[in-house]
This record gives C-alpha cells, sequence and structure tokens, in this order.
C-alpha cells in the first residue's frame, strides 16, 4: 500500500492513541504520537505532517495553546481538534484563525480517517495583502466555504510561506510595502513553480505595466478591487478542477 501521508497523534489517552495510531497504520499512513501539546510543538519543529490530531485537554501544554505555537512554526498545518468537553470560546476563536475541524469524543474511527482523506483535498490559499481588514473578511469568507487559507501581511511574509509548503494559489495585491507585486511574485514562483498567482489591485492605471508583465511571466490573471467574492471561488475552482 503507498504511503498517504503522515499524522501526528496528539493526546494523553495512551489506549486511544494507540487505536489510532493502529487503524491509520492499516489505511496507510505513518503516524506519531505525542502525549501532550509541548511535545507535538517540539515534533513539528523536526518536520511537517499531512494532519495533526490534537486533544484540547491535557496535561503540560493543551490544545489550544500548542495549536497556536505551531502555527507560528507552519502556518498551513492542518489540525483536526479532539474533545469530550464543550467548546469553549477559546476554542472557537482558533477554529476562526485556521483549524480545519473540531470532532467530538468518543470519535468515530471512519470519521476521523474520512476528515483526514477530506483535508489532503482542501485547496490550500494564501491571501497577501496589507490591508488588515481585507485579509480578514477574506479569511472568514473562505474558510466558511470549506478553503484552507492563510494570511500574508507582506510579500516577504508570502515568500517565507511559499518556501516551507507548496501552496495550490496565492492572491496577491500589487501595491505592497517594501518589495512590488512583480517582485513578490517572481520570488513566490521561484519558491513554489506549480503555485498559481491571482494578482489584486485597487490602482489599475498605476500597477498596469507590474501587471503586464506579471501576466507575460505567467501569472494567472488580474482582479480589480474591489471584487465579489463569488468571483475569487470561481478562480478557485477552475484552477482545482484543472489541478
Amino acid at each position: 500500500m503507498p504511503n498517504k501521508g503522515s499524522v501526528l497523534i496528539v493526546d494523553d489517552e495512551p489506549d486511544l492513541c494507540n487505536i489510532l495510531s493502529k487503524v491509520l497504520t492499516m489505511k496507510g499512513y505513518t503516524t506519531l504520537i505525542a502525549d501532550n501539546g509541548q511535545r507535538a510543538v517540539d515534533l513539528v519543529k523536526e518536520r511537517a505532517f499531512d494532519a495533526i490530531l490534537m486533544d484540547v485537554r491535557m496535561p503540560v501544554m493543551g490544545g489550544v495553546e500548542a495549536f497556536k505555537k505551531i502555527k507560528q512554526i507552519r502556518p498551513s498545518a492542518t489540525i483536526i481538534f479532539t474533545t469530550a468537553f464543550s467548546i469553549e470560546e477559546m476554542v472557537k476563536d482558533v477554529m476562526q484563525d485556521g483549524a480545519y475541524a473540531m470532532l467530538n469524543k468518543p470519535c468515530d474511527l471512519d470519521t476521523i480517517v474520512n476528515m483526514i482523506e477530506k483535508s489532503k483535498k482542501v485547496a490550500l490559499l494564501a491571501i497577501v495583502d496589507d490591508d488588515p481588514i481585507l485579509r480578514k473578511t477574506m479569511t472568514n469568507v473562505l474558510q466558511k466555504k470549506g478553503y484552507s487559507l492563510i494570511a500574508c501581511s507582506s510579500g516577504e511574509e508570502a515568500i517565507a510561506f511559499a518556501k516551507t509548503k507548496p501552496c495550490d494559489i496565492f492572491f496577491l495585491d500589487m501595491k505592497l510595502p517594501v518589495l512590488n507585486g512583480l517582485e513578490v511574485y517572481l520570488e513566490i514562483k521561484k519558491a513554489n513553480p506549480a503555485a498559481v498567482v491571482v494578482l489584486m489591485t485597487a490602482y489599475g492605471i498605476q500597477m498596469n505595466e507590474l501587471v503586464s508583465q506579471a501576466i507575460e511571466k505567467g501569472a494567472y490573471s488580474c482582479l480589480p478591487k474591489p471584487y465579489e467574492i463569488d468571483e475569487v471561488v470561481r478562480i478557485i475552482e477552475t484552477v482545482m478542477d484543472r489541478k
């Protein structure tokens, strides 16, 4: 059976961890187990995982704190929370900040496997814009539609992200501080040649030359601001259908 990827299981219940590990191994996954959040953070520093199953309440470091640290290390990490408790406000917040899903214990094993399989098929998107309101709005809307999305406030941040993990689509504002959109586009493509980059601008005339150069070098298209979210979704679906 071909290897389907790696899963980190983070839970202080050893019997549950062993059962999950055996099931996932039978399904073709490589697994590692951590019995607390700090151990999970240490493992994530060493390597990337295709999915992380994270219990909310654990000794040493709980799941929410571990989630925040892991997202700083690997922003694109796919983290699926599990909990036997009601969802506190803090957990709701991390769901808004990029956690993939929340499963209530006792978790059906087939549901867990299906969730991991589904997470691997979700497009990974990046919004690169120095406007915090636009980043937050786009992140909230697209995550509610089921997409995994990383928000970058600068071109330098986007380039660093492109070097850590392949991203399917970058939505890149052309007018950024320090580096302009064309410079960022070229660096992203150098780090991640397979990435599709959709340009965005509210300064059509001013950015026309840079946009034209980026399009000539392979940028997908340019969205004028303000844009309709339905157009963004249409582009995502079109790009992913071609992959």
